[in-house]
């Protein structure tokens, strides 16, 4: 086991990376193939989902906001065996970029508690494992998320944009990242800015389950028959942390109280307003950009509710559009920018700058497990 830091940039040959990715929605594994030299995307390759069960779904659940013990040890056995049955199933791969799955985030306190070992997979699956992508951040005073900027950076370019555009990535917690794809490097000054934007799929997600017995509210369906209490909306937008400036991150758990707000309506107005909840945060985000942005390209599963998708489009001041509108794939991206990211950390290339997670200085962050 290596850990590599930063490097000299140089002119790298191709590699076939794989990433795999278990979000805070804890719905599953994806896992994808990019073709990269660290520097540009060549091309994307296979991909695959290996859904979590609902037994194993509440083991990770049970272990949300613990840095540690035995709820943290069962989750992560969970994790490393889902992410080993489904990564056998690539072949003609070089390195395997593995985020593991987040239990806990306070970048300003304990840390981050991603659990999953990345040494276990190198064994089991023959390839170098680039992992713990997120302590070294940390460690040097950054936010450890997000991390898929400089990744979005390499997809606007990928893209051809030529003009400033947002990526937005609405998993269980939002996220965005401004990107000038006029820039020549992620790490230029003004090529980048991102942070989190608030809770986006989870809240609703955890009403569903608690209310319903479902997983998520599929299409809107819920949201699109209530409406949003104001009341509740406007006591969320005053959190403090919507006026804090970025680079910011949150936990999961962060915004735990918004279920308390929404507690007394129906479940269709509570689904509304926790889905304004998300959009709201999106918009309040918006004002820290550099810049307007031409679009904003969204990515992870809040783009597929319809309620969500047309409440930021009301509220925001340019296009708001599915990244599969520019060729890319918004379910496999943030596995795919683990695959990136690794080939970048095996090849001393940055991860992370001041703009993306207020670290002190660029970082390399992660560690290289090669199989014994």
């Amino acid at each position: 086991m290596k850990t590599v830091g930063s490097g000299k940039k140089a002119n790298f040959g191709i590699m076939r990376a794989l990433g795999a990715m278990s979000g805070t929605s804890l719905d599953g594994v994806d896992a994808a193939v990019v073709e990269t030299d660290g520097l540009r995307i060549v091309g994307f390759g296979a991909q695959d989902y290996r859904a979590y069960s609902q037994e194993e779904r509440d083991v990770l659940t049970a272990a949300l906001g613990t840095w540690g013990g035995g709820a943290a040890d069962k989750a992560a056995r969970i994790v490393e065996a889902a992410h080993i049955e489904v990564l056998r199933g690539f072949e003609d791969v070089d390195l395997i970029g593995f985020h593991g799955q987040t239990l806990a985030h306070e970048p300003r306190g304990r840390g981050t508690c991603q659990v999953g070992d990345g040494q276990a997979l190198a064994e089991a699956l023959g390839r170098p494992v680039v992992w713990d992508f997120r302590s070294s951040d940390v460690q040097l005073g950054g936010e450890g998320a997000p991390l898929a900027p400089f990744f979005h950076f390499a997809c606007a370019k990928w893209i051809g944009g030529e003009r400033p555009l947002c990526f937005l990535n609405l998993g269980g917690v939002g996220n965005i990242t401004w990107v000038d794809p006029r820039k020549a490097a992620p790490e230029d000054e003004g090529a980048l800015l991102a942070f989190d934007t608030g809770p986006a799929n989870a809240p609703v997600n955890d009403l569903m389950r608690e209310r319903l017995g479902l997983d998520c509210d599929r299409d809107g369906a819920v949201a699109m028959e209530g409406e949003v209490e104001t009341g509740a909306l406007e006591l969320f937008l005053a959190e403090p942390y919507f006026t804090r400036m970025p680079p910011k991150s949150l936990d999961r758990n962060d915004f735990a109280e918004m279920v308390g707000l929404v507690r007394e309506l129906s479940d269709a107005d509570a689904a509304a307003t926790l889905t304004a909840m998300c959009a709201a945060g999106v918009a309040a985000g918006m004002a820290h950009c550099p810049k307007p942005p031409e679009k904003v390209l969204v990515t992870g599963g809040g783009r597929k509710n319809p309620v969500l998708m047309e409440m930021l489009r009301v509220s925001l001041d340019c296009p708001v559009v599915p990244v599969e509108e520019v060729g890319l794939d918004g379910d496999m991206l943030e596995a795919q920018a683990f695959a990136y990211l690794a080939v970048r950390v095996a090849r001393g290339l940055p991860t992370s700058c001041p703009a993306t997670t207020g670290v002190s200085a660029l970082v390399g962050g992660g560690v290289v497990s090669d199989p014994e």
